[in-house]
């Protein structure tokens, strides 16, 4: 058994169900595991299951009016009040709805115990990445905020720095919010533009609060975009500013939704621009933390042909195991994939032809191009926020 890494699961984790025809379906994390086991990325890992989180650990980040609430509406989905986003479209009440959640959030705290402990160099909960719950309200899908409560956890026993990389297409509003006045965390979001996506918010000039200005990044890409322009948009921006802010651990958040064949969103990118991200992202927590990395996952709505295998991809990067993106699907794996969802599953564990790898991607020094809608947002967050960081807006 590999100590290098571990990762978050029990079957428990598909108890977080918003119910048939939700965007959200647990299938996602079952087919995960399923591939993950196959494949035998799961015997490079430490599987670790966990408990609800109880109401202390939930009021680090959370109101406990609105914990309360949560639990009235795990009693009562009926009785649910719109008022805390709890019974909405996106956000319907189910019975199991506070401690499903709250298992989301032990998983992702324990992840950062073992990272911050030197259990574990590295730690994966792709069950978790909910960033879009607020201190008060549930939204887009989340109930509770697992990624801020593990940054909290951090914070409070003993980090002095922590460094939150977000790839999910939509802005990481949730995690942002929750230190947006605290210096001691650099939140970078990588997403589609609120003009045209979910939440509406996520832009180049919110860039922390008063005593943490800089501390706040967001590149709001255009839609469209294509695996090397949005890989260029997280090493032009995300790589060298957490370089500068030296943290002691670094978070990130993988959702897939950023596929061309998401049904929410509108990016053009492949499981292999996802899988190439996760190793990035895996290389810079070896450069800037002493490898300390703690990986969740996030939203992914093509549940049975992309989110599966782009987790067990990171979770097979996290063990230092990777998965050629060339190597075949499981049959045993495909035919449940048939039978769970209707859909002809995925043969290999990439999307692009042998000869269109690796991805190419133009490094920022080969300069900026104006007429570029990509380059032009990536030069919005570096304006922003570059210099607060002694850093140069044009160079790297």
């Amino acid at each position: 058994m590999s100590t290098q890494a571990c990762a978050v699961w029990g079957e428990d984790f598909t108890r977080y169900d918003f119910g048939v025809g939700h965007p959200m379906s647990p299938v996602r994390l079952d087919l995960t595991a399923r591939l993950c086991r196959e494949l035998g990325v799961f015997d490079e890992v430490e599987l670790v299951d966990v408990d609800v989180a109880d109401d202390d650990q939930l009021a680090t980040v959370h109101d406990r009016d609105y914990i309360e609430a949560v639990r009235a509406a795990s009693a009562d989905p009926a009785a649910a009040d719109g008022r805390w986003g709890i019974g909405t479209e996106d956000v319907p009440a189910f019975a199991d709805m506070h401690d499903s959640s709250a298992r989301v959030v032990a998983g992702s705290v324990e992840c950062a115990r073992r990272v911050w402990t030197g259990a574990k160099e590295h730690a994966v909960n792709f069950t978790g990445g909910l960033h879009h719950a607020m201190r008060d309200r549930a939204a887009g899908f989340c109930v509770y905020n697992d990624a801020a409560a593990a940054i909290r956890w951090l914070l409070d026993n003993g980090a002095k720095r922590v460094a939150y990389v977000d790839v999910d297409v939509h802005h990481g509003d949730g995690v942002e919010a929750a230190f947006y006045d605290d210096p001691r965390v650099l939140t970078v979001s990588v997403h589609e533009s609120g003009r045209t996506l979910f939440p509406g918010t996520g832009w180049p000039g919110d860039h922390g609060g008063t005593g943490a200005q800089g501390s706040a990044v967001n590149v709001a890409l255009p839609p469209g975009v294509t695996d090397g322009p949005w890989l260029r948009a997280i090493t032009s921006v995300a790589v060298p500013l957490v370089r500068a802010f030296e943290p002691e651990v670094l978070v990130t958040q993988h959702g897939c939704d950023t596929h061309r064949d998401d049904p929410l969103a509108h990016m053009a990118l492949s499981v292999d621009a996802q899988r190439q991200a996760a190793v990035n992202l895996h290389r810079l927590a070896h450069e800037t933390t002493d490898g300390r990395w703690l990986a969740l996952g996030g939203g992914g709505y093509a549940v049975a042909s992309v989110v599966p295998r782009t987790w067990t991809h990171l979770t097979a990067i996290a063990a230092h195991h990777p998965v050629p993106a060339l190597t075949e699907t499981p049959p045993d794996w495909r035919e449940r994939v048939r039978r769970l969802s209707g859909q002809e599953p995925p043969e290999r564990m990439g999307d692009l032809p042998e000869e269109d790898l690796p991805i190419w991607v133009q490094p920022w020094a080969m300069g900026y191009n104006p007429h570029s809608s990509v380059d032009r947002a990536i030069m919005a967050a570096r304006e922003a926020v570059f210099p607060f960081h002694g850093l140069d807006v044009w160079f790297d």
